[in-house]
């Protein structure tokens, strides 16, 4: 996928504007074999801090009641452009959007089973009507196919 195929598609999509406030996201991780392992809930507190930089503090709840947060912090740059950190990113997300979509490439440190991984996500994010975002990320490891996150957001 190519993010500048969405540069026609509405409604337009403002990464700094979507997330302010509040917004909550329900989501699952499926196997790479279409098997549902994890769903939950997030809320997400935005905002703008000093540095003109946008906050996102998420919440978690998993299904099997674990909770944790992750607190990004992204910056603009370039014309649609955007590059994020949070404590279990590795290095930098970089993002980039046009027309009613953003992508988002990163390596995240993901806890399982009392180890960690680095992990590849390929992130899509597409703004619908009435405000709903919907999100497909791909996760990979060396290459390999390890299953997707779904997650609709709703302001």
């Amino acid at each position: 996928m190519k993010i500048q195929d969405y540069q026609q598609n509405k409604p337009n999509f403002s990464l700094f504007d979507y997330f302010q406030g509040k917004t909550r996201g329900w989501g699952m991780f499926q196997d790479r074999g279409g098997n549902l392992k994890r769903q939950f809930v997030v809320d997400i507190n935005g905002y703008t801090n000093d540095q003109g930089q946008l906050v996102l503090e998420e919440d978690f709840v998993w299904s099997d009641g674990e909770k944790s947060r992750r607190v990004w912090t992204i910056s603009k740059d370039g014309n649609n452009q955007f590059i994020g950190k949070a404590d279990d990113v590795i290095g930098e997300a970089k993002g980039v959007s046009a027309g009613n979509a953003l992508n988002w490439k990163y390596d995240l440190s993901l806890p399982v089973d009392g180890k960690t991984y680095k992990v590849r996500f390929d992130d899509w994010m597409f703004l619908q009507p009435d405000g709903v975002l919907l999100n497909r990320a791909k996760m990979s490891k060396f290459g390999f196919n390890l299953g997707e996150v779904f997650i609709s957001f709703k302001k």
